[in-house]
């Protein structure tokens, strides 16, 4: 019997093999095979990872920016250099196509770069003379060591979007990544130390709920950055402010795009099926509900079909792949019963991909496009959030009653409206209540120097991640107030006995 490869820890700078003796298996979503096992650490563990985090603080938090950015710099250029590696690591575990890969390690490399210009970011304020002689300067100091605990669906990306811009402000980082697909984190964590990181500013510990538990009470922790699903980021966001952190934890989503009659119906279908489809639907963005406004809908269905039979389904490392397998065979057996049972809570099912397979790989984790019309409010395929590749169609007659449908929703993370009119679509982005709005646009991701973040459940804490609210998150404020002497005073009398 072959020995399975071990994904261990990555602490103080180097490999830490697993001291717990519990291990968790990685597989190949493609073939159902366990390829890899990662090791699962202790409360113990964790506390070794937090103390090198805590050692390192001492002189990173001190370091100059011109050190720091410096440092991000080089880190750049090698993660520009190994993205194709960093993309097969992210097929082989996550099971996504290539070049959705290639597109998360981008993504990733953008919030690298918004953290090589960090010296703007902390520039600070000044006012002079606010009084005589006084000035006032505000100035923004890392919290120290902060956590950042992050889902399968995204293995280099959202930890990219955490731990840069982190240990740009001068904080330590301790990074717990999902343990269905680990080996991306721990390939981040060496490219950080050849590009001069030193030891112990960045930090990946893997494990289950006792690791991320003990990252949620551990004293030394001072802020834990979340993605995830709501239940979850509920509870780190609990758990983690119960013990006096700050949090930013960012929960799912019900994304809805709004189909108005004047709408370009050939791109609103190119739209739903990419945003709802890619990556196999596992993504806190992806489109899961499409409302169609007035006589739209039985069109937009047809073209919608239309494209998505056409979608080639297969291994991720297939360039003529356009979708791969899910994470799990569980999580695919949980995606399927929900198209399973749309038809007898009233749903049409347009599309049925519950019993799709791909030759050769039957024991991969499968599942075809669902498509499913006129579903009501009510039914658990619209009610819960699905996380693989079904889109939920409504109907709506007003573009009131389709916005009010949309607010109704307890999620609000991102959403989209389709129209010609600019009147309409200025209406929607002021009405419509959800921290992302596309124009046009059906997954309105920002860019790098604008933050990410949702409202309602699909958010928890102050903060949004990334930009400027990441920037706030992982610095605490400080306002200096000083007076000086003038020379010609000789000095400010402050009323200390005389020795003369």
């Amino acid at each position: 019997m072959t020995k399975l490869k071990t994904v261990d820890h990555w602490i103080g700078g180097r490999t830490a093999e697993g001291a717990s003796g519990a291990y968790g298996p990685v597989t190949d979503p493609a073939t159902g095979e366990v390829t890899t096992q990662v090791a699962l650490a202790s409360p113990a563990e964790v506390d070794a990872a937090v103390a090198a985090a805590k050692d390192a603080f001492a002189t990173w938090g001190t370091s100059s920016l011109a050190t720091r950015t410096g440092i991000l710099f080089a880190y750049r250029a090698l993660l520009d250099a190994h993205r194709e590696e960093i993309a097969r690591l992210i097929t082989a575990e996550h099971g996504k196509v290539h070049a959705d890969a290639l597109g998360e390690v981008a993504r990733g490399l953008e919030i690298v770069e918004l953290a090589c210009g960090i010296t703007e970011k902390l520039k600070g304020e000044l006012s002079t003379q606010v009084s005589s002689r006084v000035d006032v300067a505000a100035i923004r100091q890392p919290l120290g060591v902060v956590a950042g605990i992050t889902p399968f669906n995204f293995p280099a990306m959202v930890p990219l979007w955490m731990f840069p811009l982190a240990i740009a402000c001068g904080n330590t980082f301790v990074l717990k990544p999902s343990e269905k697909d680990p080996s991306a984190a721990v390939l981040l964590a060496e490219l950080a130390a050849e590009a001069g990181l030193p030891d112990g500013v960045l930090n990946v510990v893997h494990g289950d709920k006792a690791a991320v538990d003990r990252l949620l009470e551990h004293p030394d922790v001072a802020a834990v950055s979340f993605v995830g699903s709501t239940p979850v980021a509920r509870y780190i966001h609990a758990t983690a402010s119960a013990h006096g952190k700050r949090v930013q934890a960012l929960g799912g989503a019900k994304n809805h795009m709004l189909v108005l009659p004047d709408a370009d119906l050939d791109a609103a279908a190119d739209a739903a099926v990419s945003a709802a489809y890619g990556s196999a639907g596992e993504r806190c963005m992806a489109v899961s509900a499409v409302v169609a406004v007035g006589d739209t809908g039985d069109e937009l269905v047809a073209r919608i079909r239309d494209r998505a039979e056409k979608i080639k389904i297969g291994p991720g490392d297939d360039p003529a792949s356009e979708m791969g397998p899910l994470i799990t065979a569980a999580h695919r057996d949980k995606v399927a019963s929900y198209v399973q049972g749309a038809a007898a809570q009233g749903a049409e099912v347009v599309l049925d991909g519950t019993g799709f397979t791909v030759e050769g790989y039957e024991n991969g984790h499968w599942i075809g496009l669902s498509l499913l019309d006129r579903v009501p409010v009510d039914a658990d395929a619209y009610r819960d959030e699905i996380f693989g590749p079904v889109l939920c169609v409504l109907r709506a007659e007003t573009y009131e009653e389709g916005v009010a449908l949309i607010n109704a929703s307890p999620w609000g993370n991102g959403t989209a409206v389709f129209t010609r009119d600019g009147g309409a679509a200025r209406r929607f982005q002021l009405e419509v209540q959800a921290g992302m709005v596309g124009v046009n646009v059906p997954i309105p991701v920002p860019v790098g120097y604008h933050s990410f973040g949702g409202w309602k459940d699909s958010l928890f804490g102050d903060h949004h991640i990334y930009g400027n609210d990441g920037v706030h998150f992982y610095t605490r404020g400080k306002v200096v107030t000083t007076r000086w002497p003038d020379p010609e005073d000789g000095g400010v009398d402050l009323g200390f006995p005389s020795h003369r």
